[in-house]
This record gives structure tokens, C-alpha cells and sequence, in this order.
């Protein structure tokens, strides 16, 4: 997993509250096994809508946005990772909203996006920098927002979560960073009362090469 130090970036701001998981990623998209080009689907129904003016993505200087500013609330809905697969992979590493679903507030830190959530007034003024279309930085080892006009929004994410993004490290390498030592002291306990399940192949091939031949014997 790539890591997330700091990111600077032009912010697309989408301040709509309880954008679900099936406006993000629809349903009928779930089919697709592949993580690599979910990006393509990304708000499927509002950038494909002849009614609507031109989606807040595909419009310059926001379709190269890595930030994106959503309204509360934001990934309620269905648990479906697809979500998230689909924002990381049309470029998206960062969302600050007043508020997440649960699940896919989880979601993105176990993908490499940073979700954000914050109060009210820093939510707004953070808001009112994105739609000024200069860029803003997020600073995960500060934990900070660093504003065009130079203000600072502080913000705060669990220091697990905080770690595992700094190091690039998903679950498994979660586990493995903290516990380790804890795992081949279970090993090595688990060999010695157990030497049966740890046969190697060689020794396991040499038995049943042994038994093949008194079988025919």
C-alpha cells in the first residue's frame, strides 16, 4: 500500500450530504473483479446525466483533484468496498467531510485513502478553500490542512490508522509491523508441541516414498 505522508492538490468540492455507496459505485457495477479501472465508474449516474451541468470531476481544474470535500454524512449506504477501490483508483488518496458512514470510513483507511471528518466551521472553511480551485495540502504527520491563504485546520485520526497510513502498511502488514515477535514465539511453542504439523516437504515425501515401497513389497 502506497504511503500517505503529505498531499498537495487542487480539492473538488461536493457539498451534497448522504452521498451513498450506490452514488459512489453503483450496484450494477459490482460485477467487476478487477480493482484496477473502477475509477471509470466513479459517480456513474451524476457525470453520465444529460440534466445535470458538467460533473464536479470532469470539470478542470477538479479532474485532477486528489483531494475531494464532501458534505456529512458521506458513504452511508451499503458496506461495498467497491467504493472506495473506485476513488483510489481515479486518483483520489484523500475526502474530508463533517461526517462518514461507518463502514466506509473504515473502508478508506484500509485502502490507503485518508478520510478526515470535522467540525462545522473548519469543514466550511475548508470547503470555501477548495472552491477557490488553488491547491491545499493535507498533512498527515502534522495533522493539519494547510489552506491557500495560509490558515491551518488541524485535525486528528487514530494513531493506528495515523501509523498504518504513514508506513504504507495494510492489515496483514499492520500485524506483522506490531506483532512479530509475538507470532514466532507462537511458532516456535507450536513446533515444539506439535512437531507433527511441521513436516517439511522433503521429510513428508521421504514417508510416503517409504510406504509406497513396502506397499508393494
Amino acid at each position: 500500500m502506497e504511503s500517505f505522508v503529505s498531499l498537495t492538490s487542487v480539492a473538488a468540492p461536493l457539498p451534497d450530504a448522504d452521498v451513498d455507496t450506490d452514488v459512489i459505485f453503483p450496484a450494477r457495477f459490482l460485477l467487476l473483479l478487477n480493482r484496477q479501472g473502477l475509477g471509470q465508474h466513479l459517480f456513474h449516474e451524476r457525470r453520465k446525466s444529460a440534466a445535470r451541468e458538467r460533473f464536479v470531476l470532469d470539470r478542470p481544474p477538479f479532474d485532477k483533484a486528489r483531494i475531494l470535500v464532501a458534505g456529512r454524512n458521506f458513504g452511508c449506504g451499503s458496506s461495498r468496498e467497491q467504493a472506495v477501490w473506485a476513488l483510489a483508483d481515479s486518483g483520489i488518496r484523500c475526502v474530508i467531510a463533517p461526517s462518514f458512514g461507518e463502514i466506509f470510513f473504515a473502508n478508506c483507511f484500509r485502502n490507503g485513502v485518508l478520510a478526515v471528518d470535522l467540525a462545522e466551521d473548519p469543514h466550511k472553511r475548508v470547503m470555501s478553500a477548495a472552491l477557490t480551485e488553488k491547491p491545499l495540502t493535507v498533512d498527515l504527520e502534522s495533522e493539519a490542512i494547510r489552506l491557500p491563504d495560509g490558515e491551518s485546520v488541524a485535525f486528528r485520526v487514530d494513531p493506528h490508522r495515523r501509523r498504518a497510513l504513514l508506513l504504507g502498511l495494510d492489515q496483514i502488514g499492520s500485524i506483522l509491523a506490531d506483532d512479530m515477535a509475538d507470532i514466532e514465539n507462537f511458532e516456535h511453542r507450536h513446533r515444539a508441541t506439535a512437531p507433527w504439523l511441521h513436516i517439511s516437504a522433503e521429510k513428508f515425501s521421504g514417508v510416503a516414498n517409504t510406504k509406497r515401497q513396502g506397499s508393494d513389497e
